[in-house]
């Protein structure tokens, strides 16, 4: 009886004019930017995250979801109709989807994907719903050791989880913490590395780095990247819903798309990229014709978008409930719920109910939204493929610079943007993880805060961290996960030394 009353209030705040407005709006913006190559759902939610700041807290952040899952859906397009990925989840849509477009079965594919995303989008809010209010309840007992535990785990686990090498993703998390303490310390009112400079005062701010990082270091990569002109597929893209045959090949794959994505979402890391490629690879081995896939098998299509469509609303979980994010857009979102004077954590749902009930239920109407705007949209979509990049990257530079001035109307945010701006173009050619820095920055505050309330309970003893069970397990774990981590490149070192047996 709670639930469906809590459900009801739910639909109550989404279903208000103005909530329904703004989560069209962010499905749409984030449809668009997730079609145009070179940006993402990170980019899109770090350039928009300003406009929020005026905003209602509940329209902020039903809008700002909008653009994460829009975004997801939209990568899909240019995967089957250009080759070319939107965003990184959609990769593995490439493999599938082109081919299908090939064959002239583009309409069946973008359908699929269209309706996947929707099925799986609604399995994602209902996980959501029922694992989100006993995960809140249960994250109560949890005092600041197990705080400092899980949110070490959490940084573990995406470094472990990151596509390049591990132990640039512990360097970017380390510096992501020192970032964190950079401005007037919580407790002793002391400035820290601010060099005399007022902006930093306040600390670095979420926003000029994730702009500078994602937008402005985005176009300075791609313009030393060759553009070549894209080859779009013309012909008429017709047969939008798929055949019986489709959905009969197709059925069991959007199952279990959808479940790994839900619970490969809620893991630090990159949840929706790990779970499109996990659910491909898993359709290709259970299929009585594994030789189809990489030809135009409408399973190769169905199950990685409804995995990385499911992992969205995963990733909501640990971020209400925990205050922990498990994805760069879900520490942009944490920092905007931050900025509006509300700390996500297990106080979320009890404090602010109207929040947590209005955002998952707004998922579903977006959902919805996304389906019956996207499949008429197409061929608009398909227009918007052939926005030149002369004309698209100096829009990004000018939102970028306006957004981080809009911030405090000061001067030295433009200037912090643009020093992110070019070390995020370094650590792309480089090839740095930017997310582990993103979410350190987000989480060091906190595991400051943590660290030292839990040395005051213990007078000063670190001990407390594994005399307390839950945070035992946790220090564990992460230990655990960097000694598998760091073990093999040991192995790989040893094996290089010659031994002092074959020298003469």
């Amino acid at each position: 009886m709670d639930l469906l009353n809590n459900l009801l209030m739910g639909f109550g705040v989404a279903l208000s004019p103005t909530n329904i407005f703004f989560c069209f709006v962010g499905c749409l913006a984030g449809t668009l930017i997730g079609v145009l190559p070179g940006l993402g759902p990170t980019a899109s939610v770090s350039l928009l995250l300003p406009i929020t700041f005026s905003m209602n807290p509940i329209t902020a952040i039903i809008m700002l979801g909008g653009i994460y899952y829009g975004a997801m859906y939209g990568g899909s397009t240019t995967s089957i109709l250009v080759n070319i990925p939107g965003e990184a989840a959609s990769v593995v849509t490439c493999i599938d989807g082109y081919q299908m477009a090939r064959r002239g079965r583009a309409g069946p594919a973008l359908g699929m994907c269209a309706i996947g995303s929707f099925i799986a989008g609604t399995f994602s809010v209902i996980g959501l719903m029922i694992l989100a209010p006993p995960l809140a309840e249960m994250s109560l007992r949890f005092g600041p050791p197990e705080y400092l535990s899980l949110m070490v785990l959490g940084l573990a686990l995406l470094s472990f989880l990151t596509s390049g090498s591990t132990s640039k993703a512990m360097i970017m998390a380390g510096f992501g913490l020192f970032l964190g303490t950079v401005g007037l310390d919580n407790l002793t009112g002391t400035t820290r590395f601010t060099y005399g400079t007022i902006t930093l005062m306040d600390g670095v701010d979420l926003v000029p780095v994730v702009m500078g990082m994602f937008g402005i270091g985005e176009v300075l990569y791609n313009l030393e990247q060759s553009i070549r002109e894209r080859e779009i597929y013309n012909a008429k893209i017709e047969n939008l819903f798929p055949s019986l045959r489709d959905w009969m090949e197709a059925k069991w794959a959007l199952v279990r798309g959808s479940v790994i994505g839900f619970f490969l979402g809620i893991l630090p890391g990159g949840g929706a990229i790990i779970a499109s490629f996990a659910s491909y690879a898993i359709e290709k081995r259970l299929s009585k014709t594994p030789e189809q896939f990489g030809k135009g098998a409408i399973a190769g299509v169905a199950g990685p978008e409804s995995a990385n469509n499911s992992a969205t609303g995963g990733a909501f979980i640990p971020m209400m409930t925990l205050g922990i994010p498990a994805n760069p857009v879900m520490a942009i979102l944490l920092g905007a719920l931050i900025i509006h004077g509300i700390q996500p954590g297990p106080f979320l749902i009890k404090e602010h109910p109207d929040l947590f009930w209005g955002v998952v239920t707004s998922m579903y109407v977006g959902n919805f939204i996304l389906l019956i705007l996207n499949l008429p949209l197409i061929g608009i979509w398909v227009r918007a493929l052939r926005v030149r990049y002369t004309i698209l990257f100096p829009l990004i530079l000018l939102f970028c610079l306006i957004g981080s001035y809009s911030l405090k109307n000061n001067v030295g945010d433009m200037i912090l943007m643009l020093i992110f701006g070019v070390f995020g173009y370094l650590i792309r050619k480089y090839r740095y993880d930017a997310p582990p820095l993103v979410l350190a920055l987000v989480l060091g505050p906190m595991v400051e805060s943590a660290l030292r309330r839990s040395l005051l309970l213990s007078d000063g003893s670190p001990f407390i961290f594994f005399q307390r069970p839950i945070s035992a397990v946790f220090l564990g774990v992460t230990m655990l996960l960097v000694f598998t981590s760091v073990l093999p490149a040991v192995k790989r070192k040893k094996g290089r030394i010659p031994s002092e047996e074959g020298v003469d």
